[in-house]
């Protein structure tokens, strides 16, 4: 069965910093381009981040270049989103997705809370 986990949110002051990571299973992680996506409050799914299957090309939305960093370890299936600098504009559910552009094929999520 395929599986995405995230773990790593939590609530963090404005200016803080957090790391999501995306645990797979159940499929060739490394033969994936992988993708995180957000969905804030009342708002639709948000594409923030993209990374090809061995790592070497990065791409992110305009809001967030930067201050984020995407990256994957394909020896452990886990792929990360490092997140600097936080404002309280990036409160969201946060979701691993499998591809780029991302398939439907996500995890659960993970809240990322930016408040004082």
């Amino acid at each position: 069965e395929v599986q995405l986990v995230e773990s790593g949110g939590g609530l963090v002051q404005p200016g803080g910093s957090l790391r999501l990571n995306c645990a797979g299973f159940g499929f060739t992680f490394s033969w994936y381009a992988m993708s995180w996506v957000r969905q804030a409050p009342g708002k639709g799914l948000e594409w923030v981040s993209g990374i090809s299957s061995a790592g070497g090309t990065t791409q992110y939305v305009d809001s967030v270049k930067g201050r984020f960093t995407i990256s994957r370890d394909n020896a452990k299936n886990t792929l990360y989103l490092q997140m600097n600098s936080l404002k309280t504009e990036d409160t969201a559910v946060y979701y691993c997705a499998r591809g780029w552009p991302p398939s439907t094929v996500r995890g659960q999520g993970t809240q990322v809370t930016v408040s004082s």
